[in-house]
């Protein structure tokens, strides 16, 4: 599995490189104010796709962190409960007082018509 993900990087890079050197042309970016911005088209490429990629990949993250937090915060709370629970069954419990029994009399029958 790990030759594989191997060749598929290198793949990647190769294709990559092949597309900037047939690419290395200058494209011209209207900035505001009138300004002109000459870029190579694979630096402004890769600048695009990590404008987009770093802000959620940061999210990502940041979500990523608070599931574990949460996910610690509760195994913290479980194990709490299961020595808690520990505890109350080490402990010898009374025993119920007797019921006294019901006298016959004072039961119901059934319903009267």
């Amino acid at each position: 599995m790990q030759f594989l993900k191997l060749l598929f990087w290198c793949l990647l890079a190769f294709v990559a490189a092949v597309f900037t050197f047939g690419n290395w042309t200058t494209v011209s970016i209207q900035l505001f104010g009138g300004m002109v911005a000459e870029v190579n088209l694979p630096v402004l490429l890769l600048a695009t796709f990590l404008i987009g990629f770093v802000p959620t990949l940061v999210y990502q993250h940041w979500i990523r962190f608070r599931l574990r937090q949460r996910l610690a915060a509760a195994e913290r709370a479980l194990e709490t409960e299961r020595a808690l629970t520990a505890a109350r069954v080490a402990e010898p419990v009374p025993p119920a007082p007797p019921v006294p029994p019901v006298p016959a009399d004072a039961a119901p029958n059934g319903v009267q018509p």
